[in-house]
């Protein structure tokens, strides 16, 4: 296509997302080329522009926003990348304080110091400290919401990971990435496609495959290991001091703890047990009793198990080889918390299970 095809195309779709709905939108951005998406994103931004990148913090958004202040480092006056949840996972922080991604909490920030909004791997529906806010470019993976427009709308549900779609954009802009944005790219596309074991897209394969090449696989190691607080340690000791261990199912409840995580943390480490097909692990987080399913998902369904066990007096449910109960303390028995020991979580789940 001509170079003068190329501006039209990007100018079109600009004017197109003034007035049409971001579904509309979004359908006219995929039929663009890389490039015709990167030109026509451009050309939203001028070079005085204080740019505020708005994100909900978790790997493929901080790599995503990332790759974002690249792109714009040196059209724009600047660019700064704003979180508004906290960030707890030991994992995010990890990638966060490793790969020295600048960001700052949303309630820190002075909005009227910022000409130009960008919102990537999210859209302002979600989040209500998102919907206040008028956007010039929406950047996205999630199926596309209603409700809001902004003149930069580029959302591909069809891809496992934004982090993917940025890949493309900086390949377009013919700029390499530095070996933290590659390793931030990489991380991202794995976490977001569960190591592809989701439904993707070809494009994500490619994105994967050309950001290997840059990555420090040292660093990566290391996020990906990065699950526990020291400070949490002793929740090891309460498991294994606890568990009961019957008909190759560990059951383990660990009372009281400070953040639900380790939950999933402790779970995880029992899967890798020889002959364990199934490992429950429980505990009281703040006003609700949290239990982990883990399971190999082979003629089990851990989902289903949760939703029979806890469905009806609370959520509950997941996937084959992993699931989530979360129970209100007001919905148990008066009793259940202050009384709630691995043997009571042995009976609970023991009798839904043949």
């Amino acid at each position: 296509m001509k170079s003068s095809d190329t501006n039209n195309s990007g100018l079109e779709t600009q004017k197109a997302t003034l007035v049409q709905s971001p579904d509309q939108v979004a359908r006219i951005t995929r039929r663009l080329s890389n490039r015709e998406r990167l030109r026509s994103f451009l050309q939203v931004f001028r070079r005085s522009d204080q740019v505020l990148v708005l994100i909900v913090a978790d790997p493929d958004a901080m790599a995503s926003s990332q790759a974002i202040k690249r792109l714009l480092s040196r059209r724009v006056e600047g660019v700064t990348i704003a979180h508004i949840n906290n960030i707890k996972r030991i994992n995010n922080l990890a990638m966060k304080d490793l790969l020295k991604i600048p960001i700052q909490h949303l309630k820190t920030t002075k909005q009227d110091q910022y000409t130009k909004f960008v919102l990537v791997d999210s859209q302002p529906p979600h989040h209500p400290d998102l919907a206040s806010i008028e956007y010039d470019a929406v950047i996205d993976h999630h199926p596309v919401t209603s409700g809001w427009k902004a003149p930069f709308v580029d959302i591909r549900p069809e891809y496992g990971a934004t982090a993917s779609m940025l890949t493309e954009y900086l390949k377009a802009a013919k700029i390499k990435p530095t070996v933290a944005l590659a390793t931030a790219l990489f991380y991202a596309i794995k976490v977001d496609t569960q190591n592809f074991t989701k439904k993707t897209s070809d494009s994500d394969v490619l994105c994967f495959q050309y950001l290997f090449k840059r990555i420090n696989q040292q660093l990566l190691d290391k996020i990906e290991t990065s699950d526990i607080r020291r400070s949490e340690l002793k929740y090891f000791r309460i498991a294994l001091e606890n568990m009961k261990v019957s008909k190759k199912r560990i059951y383990a409840h660990l009372g009281r703890v400070g953040n639900p995580d380790i939950l999933v943390v402790v779970a995880d480490f029992f899967t890798h047990v020889h002959d364990i097909g199934w490992v429950i692990i429980s505990g009281l987080y703040r006003e609700k009793l949290v239990v982990i399913f883990r399971c190999d998902g082979y003629k089990k369904d851990a989902g289903k198990l949760a939703s029979r066990v806890f469905g009806k007096i609370g959520p509950a449910g997941g996937h084959r080889q992993s699931a989530r109960a979360e129970i209100t303390f007001k919905d148990l028995p008066d009793t259940a918390t202050r009384n709630f020991t691995t043997n009571t979580l042995h009976r609970l789940i023991v009798k839904y299970l043949k």
